[in-house]
């Protein structure tokens, strides 16, 4: 007879069983709490209301639809964002003086709330995707280059000494030591900025509305609000969290999986 608790524990290693266990139990939870009566039942819908509201708006394809419009200004704003950390992460590391500049830039601007800058996004652009891209690069680039540089910054000497050692420098010394030997930092970077980008992207959408004749989650969730239609807006709630839960499990840690833990590195 199989040893149960050892099949158990095998299962359990599986992110996808856990978060399904994870999930059941909050919606227990919620709904003993529902039950109860703590809150009014127009604020704080049952799990079955919230679960029909999202199936729903995805089998009408409205859910979708709001979806893919955030996920492209996301993506957007995260390639325009990676662009720009890698040329100013290269200049810093072949010029002392840029790499003291963009250290002053970040120490100004990584405290600065993304939705301070949304009166001068409206001035300067004017109300579009285009502003809310604008406060997305702003809430991603600095967290990225923080953790990139200081990632670069703390690769040891030895390792530096070898790479040249066996006729690496510029690009290369770059491309060949320090990009792997930051792996760790470089993704946290990206997770922070992954992060940084949904709160950027839903704190724009509220203020600045649907400019076309669609809009994303972010608009989604204050409209709902607005009209009190509580079971929609947990709906797309729960949407964000099930993108956030798919991007950590399936995309991030497949790639700490064959780097950073294939090679023996903590992160």
């Amino acid at each position: 007879m199989p040893d149960l608790t050892k099949l158990f524990k095998k299962i359990w290693r599986f992110n996808i069983l856990r978060n399904i266990v994870y999930t059941l139990l909050v919606a227990c939870v919620w709904q003993i709490t529902y039950l109860a009566g703590v809150f009014p039942e127009i604020l704080f819908p049952s799990v079955s209301v919230i679960v029909s509201s999202l199936i729903k708006e995805l089998l009408d394809g409205s859910m979708l639809v709001k979806v893919f419009f955030s996920l492209r200004l996301i993506v957007i704003g995260m390639l325009i964002s990676v662009a720009i950390t890698i040329v100013m992460t290269l200049l810093a590391m072949f010029s002392p003086s840029v790499k003291r500049l963009i250290g002053t830039l970040i120490s100004i601007f990584d405290p600065l709330p993304g939705i301070a800058l949304l009166p001068l996004a409206i001035l300067w652009i004017g109300i579009g995707d285009k502003a809310i891209i604008f406060v997305m690069i702003h809430s991603i680039l600095w967290p990225m280059l923080l953790n990139i540089i200081g990632g670069f910054n703390s690769v040891p000497v030895i390792f530096q000494d070898v790479g040249r050692s066996i006729g690496l420098k510029g690009y290369r010394l770059v491309s060949g030591v320090f990009v792997p030997a930051s792996i760790p930092s470089i993704l946290t970077g990206f997770k922070t900025g992954w992060a940084r980008a949904w709160r950027a992207l839903i704190s724009a959408e509220m203020v600045f509305g649907a400019a076309g004749a669609t809009a994303g989650l972010g608009w989604d969730i204050y409209m709902k609000r607005s009209f009190l239609d509580m079971p929609g807006m947990f709906a797309s709630l729960i949407v964000i969290m099930i993108i956030g839960i798919f991007v950590e499990d399936f995309i991030f840690k497949k790639v700490e999986s064959s780097t950073v833990k294939k090679w023996g590195m903590v992160i």
